[in-house]
């Protein structure tokens, strides 16, 4: 009678397009359906007996075993995803979930697990990114995708290049973007910041020195320029050097020659400049701060990138980035944010721009101990200044006062100011007439 209901079962489990096969408390293999052959390409006689870690060669063997926490747990492990390795040793990303196995007479005696491919769903939700993102850089706002636009045109160039933007809106990002789409990707990309060292210290940075150069100089040390050899040098915060130094930059990239401190030799240098700043450098160069012949030197292209207050339908897509990163980097496994805590964040007027977004995202990591980030787990100070804003302006004026700024932003495109602010067209359109707005 057994073997008539375990044959029974096997041809149940067989039929079916999940993959299924049971384990003993060995973690032995005792049963492979049809589904789990067809997935991983080893066939139920190749893995019978064998460790089932032998034979999905999975991440989540040690960490995330679904049939270990259902041991533990005594109850049933749904919804994990997880990355196997079939015959061939190709990654495949699963779902999977388990449960124990009971004999009514000696208790628990294995577990079953089922796991299903959703490789195509993957490639679904990169192709969906993929719209909003290009390299590293994630975003939706119109004035990004323009960028993106001439992005390919622009990495392609040889052209010195300016980046303009506020501290923390990731002019970096856009820098390292544009290297590795280039032709000098396989070449070094080499960044440094003007703004955090002193003239001498930078100098000898960024044009390396002899030996006897001065005290402390014992040994040729090479600069930026030369390390940047047929690749990028990112020099960020470029309205912060000084007159003397803008002299020595200007003759480094005008004549594509260094000479290091001490040394009367020149040295050739193939390096593309990009340039970063968070001032107007044209206002500084009015004001007689900045060099004009050194500021149309860098400034062949130009880029300018919003502050994260002006683009604030990015905040949803760059919390999802952030948490990927952080489950990766951490070993936490969180899915999400709550719509109390994203309702704060879309609040927030970010001074530190992303930078600060991914700072309060990391806090809430640490904090969080539950599979969604919720208000408790944000920085006080956010909270806080959420709160005073809620009591400074009614929720109906802060929302009105919303669509209204959306609306002006795409020049009256009610589709476009809909998709920013997160809601479909018949609920802004129904909010036009509450608030009697005419745009």
């Amino acid at each position: 009678m057994n073997n008539k209901i375990n044959n029974l079962c096997a041809t149940i489990l067989d039929s079916i397009d999940c993959a299924v096969f049971t384990i003993d408390l060995d973690f032995k293999i005792t049963f492979f359906n049809h589904a789990a052959e067809s997935i991983t390409a080893f066939k139920k006689e190749e893995v019978l007996g064998k460790y089932c870690y032998e034979v999905l060669r999975t991440n989540a063997c040690e960490t995330n075993c679904p049939f270990r926490e259902a041991l533990k747990e005594k109850a049933k492990i749904t919804g994990r995803r997880i990355e196997i390795l079939d015959k061939y040793y190709s990654s495949i990303p699963v779902i999977a979930g388990s449960n124990i196995i009971k004999d009514k007479n000696i208790g628990i005696i294995g577990g079953i697990i089922n796991f299903k491919d959703i490789t195509n769903i993957e490639n679904l939700k990169k192709e969906v990114i993929k719209k909003f993102q290009f390299g590293d850089i994630i975003s939706k706002n119109h004035r990004i995708l323009q960028i993106f636009d001439i992005l390919p045109d622009i990495a392609e160039s040889n052209s010195n290049l300016l980046i303009e933007g506020p501290s923390g809106s990731g002019k970096e990002v856009f820098a390292r973007t544009i290297h590795n789409l280039s032709r000098r990707k396989d070449h070094p990309f080499i960044a440094v910041n003007c703004g955090a060292l002193p003239d001498t210290l930078l100098e000898s940075e960024l044009f390396g020195y002899v030996p006897g150069a001065f005290t402390d100089a014992v040994k040729r040390k090479p600069g930026r320029f030369e390390l940047a050899n047929g690749g990028t040098l990112f020099l960020d915060e470029i309205g912060d050097t000084s007159p003397t130094l803008q002299v020595k930059l200007l003759r480094a990239i005008q004549e594509k020659t260094i000479e290091p401190l001490g040394s009367t030799k020149s040295i050739k240098v193939d390096v593309r400049i990009i340039c970063a700043t968070n001032k107007d450098l044209l206002k500084l160069v009015q004001e007689g701060k900045f060099r004009e012949d050194l500021y149309y030197r860098i400034n062949v292209i130009k880029i300018t990138l919003p502050p994260l207050k002006e683009r604030k339908e990015d905040i949803p897509l760059l919390i999802q980035h952030f948490i990927k990163k952080f489950n990766a980097t951490t070993g936490k496994n969180i899915k999400g944010i709550t719509e109390e805590a994203l309702t704060v964040l879309m609040g927030y007027s970010y001074p530190g721009n992303i930078r600060e977004l991914e700072n309060i995202i990391e806090h809430a990591f640490v904090l969080s101990r539950s599979d969604y980030i919720d208000v408790n787990h944000l920085p006080s100070e956010i909270i806080e200044t959420d709160e005073k804003d809620r009591r400074i302006l009614p929720l109906d004026e802060i929302e009105k006062n919303a669509i209204i700024k959306a609306i002006t932003q795409f020049n009256g495109n009610k589709q476009k100011a809909s998709e920013a602010l997160g809601i479909d067209r018949t609920t802004l359109w129904r909010k036009l007439k509450k608030y009697n707005i005419n745009i």
